[in-house]
């Protein structure tokens, strides 16, 4: 199986009109933030928020009338289970989704919405995915994420936009799970920007193409990933063969950087992005002596992401950029003391978030008080500030510091 340009031309035609032709802007601040020139591609702009509706759509137009009435099948967490489903109801296709028990309700719900009959099948995906075949043998047609050429064409069709919507990029990140995205766009900007450099981006924890092809020493460690939509263990055969020949590197980037990729594209572009759709922005933060002076393309992939993982995020990007800090002070265990370090510390503009106290398991006496603030900054400067008043009060106060994940402040210096 193989697919060419004019495949993906004849996606981009199928179509046309039935998914959002995204905007492809460049983003100045982030520009001036990176040292790179960074254009982003909003693909979690798509009306289910993600790219994947691309290759569900052409696939689904190029099946039989047979097959269209037959039916169809997928197994999706995510993504690609909303995108299935909502374009086999607007081509009136019965859709069935298998999903993972443990699919968070509002996921479920979600695609259910668009008409589909969800199963929720097996504890994991290559458990609900061992129920495919029982499907098939019904005469369903089975919609495979990454690994179909139709749907890998589909795929490229963001790349197609790209070309025409602006420069050419020196090089496109994109995010990497199964491979069906990178391998159509790998496939147009080979053909028609041979310059270009076509760039995996995969999390530390699934470095499953990386690994494949040579381009990482490590293993697939597996686990919760905050890039779940490119938490994939093992690439398809078709996207593999694609990746051998198109593929100029693939970029292996640590977990808190998708983090920081994340609350930065909130805060600076006000776009919201899974883990999977920041991957790219992770990849030129972690690399920042690479990509600088160069005109880079990042597909924002999708934008699908639960409130609490986000919540996390943010709070973590904060503390690794020293906006939310943690100061363990000594003191007394008398009336009113409390109350001096609370103000001592709001003088200086930060906002108690949390206090700890322990009389029992710390190293002060048994009149004493260990206690432990957790502390919002407008910026990380005053935590100097703060400790140094709490110091010239007669605190014994200490920052209790974070683990020494380099900051994006200190990439960028």
């Amino acid at each position: 199986m193989s697919v060419s340009l004019g495949d993906i031309m004849q996606a981009a035609k199928r179509i046309n009109g039935a998914v959002t032709r995204t905007p492809f802007l460049q983003s100045h601040t982030l520009s001036e933030l990176a040292g790179a020139e960074i254009w982003l591609k909003f693909e979690n702009l798509q009306f289910t928020a993600s790219f994947k509706e691309r290759g569900a759509l052409n696939k689904l137009l190029t099946l039989s009338r047979e097959e269209r009435a037959r039916g169809v099948v997928a197994v999706s967490a995510g993504n690609h289970a909303q995108g299935v489903a909502l374009h086999a109801r607007n081509l009136g296709i019965p859709a069935t989704i298998i999903m993972p028990s443990g699919t968070p309700g509002v996921k479920v719900a979600r695609t259910a919405s668009f008409g589909a009959r969800v199963e929720l099948i097996g504890q994991d995906f290559a458990e609900a995915s061992a129920a495919v075949r029982s499907y098939i043998d019904a005469g369903l047609t089975f919609i495979h994420p990454f690994d179909d050429p139709e749907v890998l064409a589909g795929q490229g069709t963001v790349a197609l936009e790209m070309i025409e919507q602006g420069p050419a990029p020196d090089a496109v990140l994109v995010a990497l799970g199964g491979g069906g995205l990178i391998g159509g766009v790998a496939t147009v900007f080979k053909t028609l920007s041979s310059n270009t450099e076509v760039i995996g981006v995969q999390s530390e924890l699934y470095p499953s193409m990386a690994v494949a092809l040579g381009r990482h020493n490590g293993r697939v460690i597996g686990g919760t990933s905050v890039a779940e939509g490119i938490a994939v263990a093992k690439p398809g055969l078709l996207t593999l063969e694609v990746a051998r020949r198109l593929v100029d590197d693939v970029i292996v980037v640590p977990e808190p950087r998708i983090e920081d990729g994340v609350a930065l594209l909130l805060q600076i572009e006000k776009t919201l992005c899974e883990g999977a759709g920041a991957a790219g922005l992770a990849a030129v933060l972690d690399n920042a002596k690479r990509f600088r002076g160069k005109r880079v393309g990042l597909i924002l992939s999708g934008g699908n992401i639960d409130t609490r993982v986000l919540t996390a995020m943010l709070q973590r990007h904060l503390a690794r950029i020293g906006q939310f800090i943690r100061i363990r002070i000594v003191m007394a265990d008398n009336a009113g003391l409390l109350g001096t370090v609370s103000t001592i510390i709001g003088q200086r503009g930060g906002n108690i978030l949390d206090v700890d106290h322990d009389r029992m398991f710390g190293d002060a006496s048994a009149r004493s008080v260990t206690a432990t603030f957790v502390i919002e900054l407008p910026e990380r400067e005053r935590s100097k500030e703060i400790l140094a008043a709490l110091r010239d009060a007669g605190f014994a106060a200490d920052m209790i510091e974070q683990p020494p994940m380099p900051t994006l402040q200190r990439q960028v210096a």
